[in-house]
């Protein structure tokens, strides 16, 4: 009985854990949509569906007639065109008797010729019958519209032939245009009207906004330039009965936008795109709220019922295929016309996937991340996976290792530390090895030691990096290219002077790397004739105008050829018999005058 009840008391703490981690998931997704946290993210999810359900076929009722970059060419005239233009292109485009024209360009100011050219266009407009849409992007208190400067109604511009509709869009966060609005500041939206007028029939009202189902990616409608309209290459038989909608695409005008299928598509393709929508009744549309509630709820306590009688891997296994499954048929339900949170339901099923995890993970995880952060302020990073992945542990001693060793020093900054307190002088400090210490790591490097103001770096050991040398490289052009002039700027904002030159040696050749001092004391160390001609190479930039100096084996170890490179000299190297030549990087600049101090030692 005893081991019975002991089973039942683990048992039920288990279900009350998972019970805490099923509510906890479920609760946080709830309040995340309900507070729409998520919801730049949950509109990408759409342009994720959009891309993966491909571009359609383009409709053949709309053509698109675009201002582009050539039409410049053919009409040579300066934007905005003359109203005369305008009207011979709508004239060119009214004798194939189209559905409807739609003018996605903004007549709100008269014509820079004068009251005859803006009575050209009026002539054209009162020509076609009413079938002619113009863009208004505002309206006054009453709901009046501009056009040629001259305050209309809405009703005396249809009595005149001419339907007026807003072509503005509400905009989701990044000025991305996804939806759109049946009205805006009391005038009915250009995609509204157009279809109204294309098919005689009225577009039954809505509040708030809908989706537009966008038919592909910038240029998936049928599209003819405006100059090939302007100079008649385009027969007027090609626009029968069809929707034309005119506008600019070329990037000059500047009339780009962010939408579901591209991230820079012409404005009057996104109209067209809204026409198209709204000519099929609004197909696409958001499920009603409380079905993404229902979806949360069950995501949310799947795996944590599910890990209640299977083991943990099993009860992830069940949360993936889960997570697949509504992938899937999210994608369906979208090519259906159906839009279903993308974000919060799986959003729950991970928060509960990870809960469950979590009861028996969480603190070994936790332990072996305090002991990886407290190690890896002692030792190189490299050597903290090394010593966790080995079975025995830390042990002294070493391997050979083909590497590329690193020395830098601070030109004079001994002389001028000794002007500052010492808070100053390990403020000072610790931005110049913040800045270089990134930089060696970034590209792959080990720190091994601070001396100072100098810094002992290793590439490619205690990990081997076939690249060993173009890191190095990197991380030195790195260093005295951005890192440098950065740390310059800084003490040049806080009144410490003019900022300093550095010295950089780089030697590649064959080093000991491991584990050197006693049971109780350990250092890594990276040794041998490499290590301490590298540091003398860095002690020969004190005398040159090259910051950066590295031997003809460094050279010879690079992967890829390296650009800017000259030959500074053969030199003799003490404690080496053979000369060795040395190359340093393009563009160097007058010596800095001689510092105050030793130079850099190489480590015994």
């Amino acid at each position: 009985m005893k081991g019975t009840r002991l089973f039942s008391s683990n048992r039920n703490l288990k279900v009350l854990l998972l019970g805490i981690v099923a509510f906890a998931a479920t609760g946080l997704a709830l309040v995340g949509y309900a507070a729409h946290t998520l919801r730049s993210l949950e509109l990408n999810t759409v342009n994720a569906r959009f891309s993966v359900r491909g571009a359609e076929k383009p409709p053949s009722n709309i053509v698109v007639v675009a201002i582009d970059s050539s039409t410049f060419g053919t009409v040579n005239k300066q934007w905005p065109f003359p109203r005369a233009v305008e009207a011979r292109v709508l004239d060119r485009i009214d004798a194939g008797h189209p559905a409807a024209v739609a003018f996605d360009i903004v007549f709100s100011q008269p014509s820079q010729l004068g009251q005859k050219d803006d009575l050209a266009l009026l002539n054209a407009l009162g020509g076609a019958n009413g079938r002619v849409i113009l863009s208004f992007q505002e309206t006054n208190a009453d709901g009046d519209v501009l056009l040629f400067g001259l305050g209309q109604t809405q009703a005396a511009l249809r009595q005149a032939g001419v339907q007026p509709g807003s072509t503005l869009f509400p905009f989701d966060p990044a000025n991305y245009i996804r939806r759109m609005s049946y009205t805006i500041d009391q005038l009915k939206t250009f995609p509204t009207v157009t279809a109204e007028v294309a098919t005689g029939k009225p577009v039954r009202p809505f509040s708030g906004s809908k989706w537009i189902d966008y038919v592909g990616p910038a240029g998936t409608f049928h599209t003819v330039s405006y100059g090939d309209v302007y100079s008649g290459k385009i027969p007027p038989s090609f626009f029968r009965g069809k929707i034309v909608v005119i506008g600019p695409t070329a990037p000059s005008l500047q009339d780009l936008h962010p939408t579901s299928t591209d991230a820079s598509m012409a404005g009057v393709e996104v109209q067209a795109n809204a026409i198209d929508t709204a000519l099929l009744g609004f197909p696409l549309s958001t499920v009603p709220g409380w079905v993404n509630v229902v979806l949360i709820v069950l995501f949310g306590v799947a795996v944590p019922l599910a890990a209640v009688r299977v083991r943990p891997v099993v009860s992830i296994a069940v949360g993936v295929a889960l997570g697949v499954i509504f992938a899937i048929v999210a994608q369906l339900l979208f090519n259906a016309g159906t839009i279903v949170s993308f974000v919060y339901p799986p959003l729950a099923l991970v928060l509960g996937s990870v809960g469950s995890l979590a009861v028996q993970l969480v603190t070994e995880a936790f332990e072996r991340i305090r002991a990886v952060d407290l190690f890896a302020r002692f030792v190189p990073e490299d050597v903290v996976g090394q010593v966790l992945a080995s079975a025995d542990g830390l042990r002294l001693g070493g391997v050979q290792r083909q590497a590329t060793v690193m020395f830098t020093d601070l030109r004079g900054f001994t002389s001028f530390s000794e002007k500052l307190t010492p808070s100053q002088v390990i403020d000072v400090l610790n931005h110049y090895l913040s800045e270089m210490s990134d930089a060696i790591l970034d590209h792959g490097g080990t720190l091994v030691a601070y001396m100072g103001d100098g810094i002992f770096a290793v590439f490619g050991a205690p990990l081997e990096q076939p690249d060993h040398a173009d890191r190095a490289l990197r991380a030195g052009r790195e260093m005295i290219d951005v890192r440098l002039p950065r740390f310059n700027e800084w003490i040049r904002s806080e009144g410490l002077g003019d900022g300093f030159r550095m010295g950089i040696g780089l030697n590649s050749g064959y080093v000991m790397s491991g584990h050197v001092g006693s049971e109780r004391r350990v250092e890594y160390a990276a040794v041998g004739d490499t290590t301490n001609t590298a540091s003398r190479i860095e002690a020969l930039t004190k005398g040159l105008s090259h910051q950066l100096l590295l031997s003809d084996s460094t050279k010879q170890a690079l992967v890829e050829p390296a650009d800017a490179l000259v030959y500074v000299d053969e030199v003799a190297i003490r404690g080496r018999a053979a000369r060795m030549k040395l190359w340093g990087l393009g563009g160097g600049q007058p010596p800095a005058p001689p510092a105050a101090e030793p130079a850099a030692q190489a480590p015994a």
